[in-house]
């Protein structure tokens, strides 16, 4: 026999179905997102990507590789046929990266920086800001001869400048005044650094001084391109990738839901069972409760006066004993009992006093307990005399 679905498996499959039709629904038909990504990396197809400059050397020739390992690990590369390109790192890396990258230097690798950032990954760093504003695109001016200059005036903007008179380092390309394109050797290698990465983009690749100068920056064909995809992001392993964005704070909230779905479905669909409910009438728990209510009130003379009635009671119904004898002094009470039981406890009449005397006097718990525990023996005691001696005769009658 099949089983029914009930309702609430009915509504969760339906919310189910229905926010994966969104899902599908805006995959395909939401326009077009913004190009806005200023990441120039080789799998940003965007105006400010790479991705052009990627499939371009490729299609030259050249062999290119997507670097997403630190920089530490570029010993496991032939630095002196490598050719890095460290295009507009993230902050965040710059000091882990730095040591890796000055060795790959001192092996004989050659490296193209674009910005500023890159350029504090460097051995030597000197930039500052420019000598003024540019609005626009600054078109350069070609200082000297090298393959660098003889790429022509390239348009460039000009967020930053190199600032050095190392006599070591070479101006290929400035604006004005500020250098804006220079090389210098640091160990076996070679540094090339730009002060935007705008010549590789995808918007300006296409310019015969800016292509002119990629080419002339990374090197001969024979040597293999790194784009270096670490300092963008990029991870080799999954959960590394995913670290410091919301995919961790998002997997915790779905598995919290997850856990939520099934304590509340899964509960109300297992066995029923009636609770376990322990009964309110116990003698015990009312016992407890009683004394609870005695202690609380502080009331000593009830529970002493209950046990002078209980005495009453008893001398009175079952011993014969008149009630106008019971509401006398305890002396006469004491000689009633004498004379009917042959009982002469010492205390009696003591016990007898102090249970009329307790309505007025201030006994303690445990001075009232034990008054109580006292009445209670001489009843236990009479009672026993009354099943076990012989009938005592009083004004020539027999009572048993």
């Amino acid at each position: 026999m099949r089983r029914r679905l009930t309702g609430d498996t009915r509504i969760l499959i339906g919310i189910t179905l229905a926010v994966l039709t969104v899902i599908i629904v805006g995959a395909f038909f939401a326009p077009a997102r913004e190009d806005n990504d200023p990441t120039p990396s080789a799998d940003n197809s965007g105006a400010q990507g790479a991705k052009a400059a990627w499939l371009l050397l490729g299609q030259l020739g050249y062999r290119t590789e997507r670097w997403d390992r630190p920089a530490r690990d570029l010993s496991e590369v032939d630095a002196s046929h490598t050719t890095l390109i460290l295009a507009e790192a993230y902050p965040s890396d710059v000091l882990k990266e730095k040591p890796g990258i000055s060795d790959f230097l001192q092996q004989g690798g050659r490296i193209l920086a674009t910005g500023a950032v890159s350029a504090t990954m460097l051995p030597e760093s000197h930039i500052t800001a420019p000598s003024h504003i540019h609005t626009s695109l600054c078109y350069t001016t070609p200082q000297g001869l090298s393959s660098l200059a003889r790429a022509g005036r390239v348009g460039l903007p000009i967020p930053v400048r190199w600032n050095s008179d190392d006599p070591s380092m070479r101006v290929d390309q400035a604006c004005g005044d500020d250098a804006v394109v220079v090389h210098y050797p640091a160990g076996k290698g070679e540094v090339i650094w730009w002060s935007s990465s705008a010549p590789l983009s995808n918007r300006s690749l296409k310019n015969g001084a800016s292509l002119r100068l990629f080419l002339a920056s990374i090197g001969n064909p024979d040597r293999l391109i790194l784009f270096d995809e670490y300092i963008h992001g990029a991870r080799t392993d999954l959960w590394a990738t995913a670290a410091g964005t919301p995919v961790a704070a998002l997997g915790w909230q779905l598995a919290a839901i997850a856990a939520l779905l099934v304590f509340s479905f899964g509960r109300r669909n297992g066995p029923l069972r009636t609770l376990v409910q322990a009964p309110r009438t116990s003698p015990l728990e009312f016992a407890e409760s009683m004394g609870d209510l005695y202690r609380k009130a502080g009331a000593v003379n009830v529970a002493t006066s209950c046990a002078e009635r209980r005495l009453f009671h008893f001398l009175e119904y079952e011993g014969g004993i008149p009630r106008e004898t019971l509401q006398s002094s305890p002396e006469i009470i004491a000689e009633a009992v004498a004379q009917r039981f042959h009982y002469g406890s010492p205390g009696f009449t003591a016990d007898l006093q102090a249970t009329q005397q307790a309505e007025f006097a201030k006994y303690s718990a445990r001075s009232g307990l034990e008054l109580v525990k006292r009445v209670d023996g001489h009843i236990a005691k009479l009672a026993a005399i009354m099943r076990h001696s012989k009938a005592v005769p009083t004004n020539g009658e027999t009572r048993v």
